[in-house]
């Protein structure tokens, strides 16, 4: 096991190298990640749509159970009223002057027009209910369609997870074992790094006098800096760090050299005697 002094004491060729073989490693793992493509997204999506889906159509039925107890109070305050009907009609037989007559018949109109209002409030009641009742339909056909979904899109992940399990398992141990023998900072810049860059690339080699990552190209004197191996160079583009494809293990193929332009030779002219 490596110790933290023989992790401080590494050169920069030492550490370029390791820090290559770690990236080679993490981008053999990205690959594998690749291979699942949207499906973790997918099923993401769905369990979060089914779980909407689930609150929706609990949510509708705790209206309509809302709904049918409002309808059965609006049903109680009918029959209220119609007693109350019933009771001042049998009391105008037993009138004894038009005031009164006139107070039980305002009173009847009124209970008349409340048992109105209710039978109005119960209608617009059901007809909410309904309207519910055909969202409860159309959501419970989706729920079920994206469970269908979810099953499928599972199963299909599942799958390729346990193909690959093993390979990203063993990958991961190595770059966990292979980190340890890195320097922490130096590590903590190169995850940061990796984080940021979208192919997942922490540390690139020069091909063709360009960065391997963003592929601008590199001025030759900071070339000749990265094939000397003394310092940890970045991209001064995009802050990747630069190792030199020889110490890589990586053939590259070299720009062609430009033929340079043949200089043509001075003539001398012989002047002419006057």
């Amino acid at each position: 096991m490596i110790t933290k002094k023989e992790v401080t004491e590494m050169s920069v060729e030492q550490k370029l190298q390791t820090l290559y073989q770690l990236q080679t490693l993490l981008s053999e793992n990205d690959k594998i990640k690749t291979l699942r493509g949207e499906l973790p997204l997918e099923v993401q999506d769905l369990e979060d749509e089914i779980e909407g889906l689930t609150l929706r159509l609990g949510r509708f039925n705790e209206e309509i159970e809302g709904l049918n107890t409002e309808i059965a109070k609006r049903n109680s305050k009918i029959e209220e009223a119609q007693a109350a009907v019933e009771r001042y009609k049998t009391q105008l037989n037993d009138v004894k002057n038009n005031r009164e007559y006139d107070m039980l018949s305002k009173e009847i109109e009124f209970q008349s027009l409340e048992i109105e209002l209710q039978n109005k409030k119960i209608g617009e009641a059901r007809r909410q209910i309904e309207a519910k009742q055909e969202e409860i339909t159309v959501n419970s056909t989706t729920l079920q369609e994206r469970r269908a979904d979810l099953e499928m899109k599972k199963s299909e992940l599942d799958e390729i997870i346990s193909e690959t399990k093993a390979e990203e398992e063993k990958l991961r141990e190595k770059a966990k074992n292979l980190e340890m023998t890195i320097d922490p900072r130096l590590l903590t810049a190169f995850k940061r790094i990796r984080k940021n860059s979208r192919n997942g690339l922490g540390i690139v080699y020069v091909e063709r006098d360009a960065c391997g990552g963003c592929f601008n190209k590199i001025p030759p004197q900071r070339q000749l800096d990265i094939r000397m191996r003394k310092k940890i160079i970045v991209c001064e583009y995009c802050g990747r760090i630069m190792i030199d494809p020889e110490l890589a293990g990586v053939k590259v193929d070299k720009l062609p050299e430009e033929e340079k332009p043949k200089r043509r030779s001075r003539r001398t002219t012989g002047t002419t005697a006057k």
